[in-house]
């Protein structure tokens, strides 16, 4: 599949450029001629990546960049700004609000596609970093409910087979029945605290287990989430 890019250029004459040259290379494009737009179809749209204009009428450049890395949606889709300005300060200020990369006008085609594959590349890594994540936290999920779940599971087991036992008795004893009521609720009980601690977690914190493996720290979450709240 190809790569899609997203141009904001209020220049129709820079749009066509760059529109052309990314076809030659083997690009899907999606553009944008003001600010507005752009912000949509990047939200829309899902571009690879986006090539943004700085000085555009109504909403510049920076204000885009700014409402792209604030939505949930796009703020991670690399941005290029392409621009004329050449002061440290205006390419300082992209920067700090989040582009990946710069452009200067008038640019070359080899600088422009090598700029753009550094960016995809870059993206690439961070969705299988983001990824690796979510398996990592999926696994010490799964040990940490493994790991504290199974005493009560084996109490409600031991439980079981004791009330078993005792109803197959003549003569049945209430209390220890009883008994054994009571360590079935006590399990009950712990089995839900940590399935609502484990659900209740936000951020994770881990902790190391055995084997390099890594289990979720419900002591140090629940401080977490109760420093936050």
């Amino acid at each position: 599949m190809n790569k899609k890019v997203l141009i904001i250029d209020d220049q129709p004459d820079n749009v066509f450029i760059l529109q052309d040259r990314l076809h030659h290379e083997g690009f899907d494009v999606l553009t944008a001629y003001d600010g507005q737009t752009g912000i949509k179809r990047a939200i829309e749209g899902q571009p690879d990546l986006i090539l943004l204009d700085i000085m555009m009428p109504g909403m510049s450049g920076f204000e885009v960049c700014e409402v792209l890395r604030k939505d949930e949606s796009t703020k991670q889709i690399p941005i290029i700004m392409v621009t004329a300005l050449t002061g440290s300060d205006d390419i300082k200020k992209g920067l700090e609000l989040g582009a990946y990369d710069y452009i200067k006008k008038p640019f070359n085609r080899i600088e422009l596609i090598a700029r753009i594959n550094s960016a995809l590349r870059f993206r690439e890594t961070q969705n299988l970093l983001v990824e690796l994540e979510k398996v990592n936290t999926y696994s010490a999920t799964v040990l940490t409910a493994n790991h504290q779940i199974k005493q009560p599971l084996t109490l409600i087991n031991l439980s079981i087979a004791a009330l078993r036992r005792e109803l197959g008795k003549d003569d049945i004893s209430k209390e220890s029945m009883q008994k054994r009521i009571d360590f079935l609720e006590t399990a009950s009980r712990e089995i839900i605290d940590v399935l609502e601690k484990l659900t209740a977690i936000k951020k994770p914190v881990f902790k190391e287990y055995v084997n390099h493996l890594k289990m979720i720290d419900l002591r140090m979450n629940a401080e977490e989430d109760g420093s936050s709240n």
